[in-house]
C-alpha cells in the first residue's frame, strides 16, 4: 500500500500560495510560535473532522488500513475524547429505562470517571487481589469471568486499561475470549500502547480479540500532543454509524490542523515501522539488561517502558528522579515508590548513554522497607458518580474527610488514577491510601455526609 499524505500536502500547497486569510485562526499564518502558517481551521478543501469525504477520509483511510481496523478514527484531544465515545457507544445501544453498566479494573483513568458522569453510568469495579501500586490492577481472564458471571445480567461492557501507567499488560487475548463467549463487548484504553500494533507479533488490543480500543498516538509514537485513535475491531461494525457523532458530543467543533497534519504524517512512519521498532525494542532490552547488572531493579513492563523500583534501591521515586535530572534527564512520572520512563523510536543513543551514566552516579543504599498499604477491595457508595461530580463541593484537608463523600477524584495528571471515586464514602483505608501517595486535600460534596 502507497502511503500518501493529503491533508499536509493540501496545507502546504495553501500555505505557499499565500492567501488573504479572512477565516480564523486569528494569527492568519503570522509565525509567532513557528508553525502558524500550518494552522488553519476547516476552510474549502480542507474537509470536515465530524463528517469527512475528503483529504482526512483518504488519510483515516490508510490508518485503517495499518491498524487493520473496521475503522481507525482520528481524534485532536487526546484519548480522554476517545474514551468518552467509546463509552457513549455503548450506552446507546442500553435500553433506555436503566443506565449502562460497565465493569470496570479499579485503575481507570480519570477520564473514565468523567465520562461515566456525563453519560451517568453504572460502574462495577474490579479490584486487584493484592495492591501493588495505585496504577496497577492485576485481573486475569478467570477474574473477568468469574465477575461477569457473578452479576445477575452481563454488563454492557467491560472495561480495562491495558498497557497501566507502570507499563504492564492485561491478557487482552484471553479476556477478549471470556467477553467474547458472553457476548460482552471489551473497551480498553490502550493510551500507552499504539505501537504495540507494529510489534511482530501485533500485541495491539484488536489484534487481540478487544472490541474498541483508544491509542494516544503522541504518547509513543512521533505525533504532537493531543494526537490519538478510536480503533474499531471488524466485529464491531454495528457501531459504525453512531462513531462520528459520539466523538463529536465530547469533541471541539475546531479541531487542530495541526494535529491531524501529524496523524497524516504518521501513517507514512508507521508504513515501514516493524523492522525500526524491532531494533528499538532490542536496544531497550538492552539498557535494561544494563541496568540490572548494574544492580538496579526495574518491573516487568512493556517493551518501551522502563520502570525503576526505586524503595529496592534504596530511595523514593522522587529522589531518584531530582537524581535524574541533575543528569539532564527528565522522567515520565515519579512518586515515592518508582520512576517511570518512557522510550519511543526518537530516544536516541546519546539518551541512553545519560541514563546509564547517571544511574551509576546514584551511590546504593539499602532497601527502603515499604509500608504496608492495605488495597481499597470494596467501597461504598452514597450515590452516583454523576450526583457527586457535579455537586457543588468544597476542599477539605484529607484528616477533615473521613465520613464525607467525594465529589471530585483527587489525582495528579500524571497518573491521573484516583484513590476515590466521586460518589464514594471516604474511609479511614482510603486516608492511609492518601498520605501514602502524597495527597493533602480532596474535594467533598458541601452538604452531604455518609451515615
Amino acid at each position: 500500500m502507497k502511503i500518501t499524505t493529503p491533508i499536509v500536502d493540501f496545507v502546504k500547497q495553501y500555505t505557499t500560495s499565500n492567501p488573504s486569510r479572512f477565516h480564523m485562526p486569528g494569527h492568519k499564518g503570522t509565525p509567532l510560535l513557528g508553525p502558524e502558517p500550518f494552522d488553519i481551521t476547516e476552510i474549502a478543501g480542507a474537509d470536515v473532522l465530524s463528517a469527512p469525504n475528503g483529504i482526512i477520509a483518504q488519510s483515516e483511510a490508510q490508518a485503517t488500513s495499518l491498524f487493520g481496523t473496521a475503522h481507525t478514527y482520528y481524534v485532536t484531544e487526546g484519548s480522554t475524547q476517545a474514551i468518552k465515545a467509546m463509552l457513549a457507544l455503548v450506552a446507546q445501544n442500553v435500553p433506555r429505562h436503566r443506565k449502562a453498566r460497565i465493569l470496570a479494573a479499579r485503575n481507570a483513568h480519570k477520564a473514565f470517571v468523567y465520562a461515566a458522569a456525563l453519560l451517568d453510568l453504572e460502574v462495577i469495579w474490579l479490584f486487584p487481589a493484592a495492591h501493588e501500586h495505585l496504577c496497577s490492577c492485576r485481573l486475569s481472564a478467570d477474574d473477568i469471568a468469574k465477575a461477569i458471571d457473578a452479576m445477575p445480567d452481563p454488563p454492557d461492557a467491560v472495561y480495562l486499561t491495558s498497557p497501566d501507567y507502570l507499563g504492564q499488560l492485561a491478557d487482552i487475548k484471553s479476556i477478549a475470549a471470556i467477553c467474547r463467549a458472553r457476548k460482552v463487548p471489551l473497551l480498553v484504553d490502550n493510551a500507552h500502547g499504539a505501537y504495540l500494533r507494529f510489534l511482530t507479533p501485533s500485541r495491539h488490543p484488536i489484534t487481540l480479540g478487544a472490541t474498541m480500543c483508544c491509542d494516544s498516538a503522541h504518547k509513543t509514537l512521533p505525533a504532537l500532543t493531543g494526537a490519538a485513535y478510536l480503533h474499531l475491531a471488524p466485529t464491531a461494525t454495528a457501531y459504525l454509524p453512531n462513531v462520528r457523532a459520539a466523538l463529536a458530543l465530547f469533541g471541539s467543533t475546531s479541531p487542530s490542523y495541526l494535529v491531524l497534519q501529524s496523524l497524516d504524517l504518521v501513517n507514512r512512519e508507521l508504513a515501514a515501522y516493524a523492522e525500526p521498532l524491532t531494533a528499538c525494542v532490542k536496544t531497550v532490552t538492552t539498557v535494561k539488561n544494563a541496568l540490572m547488572a548494574k544492580g538496579i531493579p526495574l518491573l516487568d513492563t512493556e517493551p518501551l517502558k522502563i520502570v525503576i523500583d526505586a524503595n529496592r534501591l534504596g530511595y523514593t521515586g522522587e529522589a531518584v528522579a531530582d537524581h535524574l535530572r541533575s543528569h539532564h534527564i527528565e522522567p515520565e512520572f515519579a512518586d515515592r515508590e518508582v520512576v517511570v520512563l518512557m522510550v519511543t523510536l526518537m530516544t536516541n543513543d546519546n539518551d541512553y548513554r545519560r541514563l546509564l551514566a547517571a544511574m551509576d552516579a546514584l551511590p546504593p543504599k539499602t532497601p527502603l522497607t515499604t509500608p504496608s498499604i492495605s488495597p481499597l477491595t470494596a467501597v461504598s457508595a452514597a450515590c452516583s458518580i454523576r450526583d457527586a461530580l457535579l455537586a457543588k463541593q468544597t476542599v477539605l484537608p484529607i484528616a477533615q474527610a473521613l465520613g464525607r463523600i467525594c465529589a471530585a477524584p483527587t489525582v495528579s495528571c500524571p497518573p491521573a488514577v484516583p484513590i476515590v471515586i466521586s460518589g464514594e464514602v471516604i474511609t479511614e483505608e482510603a486516608i492511609r491510601l492518601f498520605a501514602h501517595y502524597g495527597i493533602d486535600t480532596i474535594a467533598v460534596m458541601e452538604d452531604m455526609i455518609a451515615r
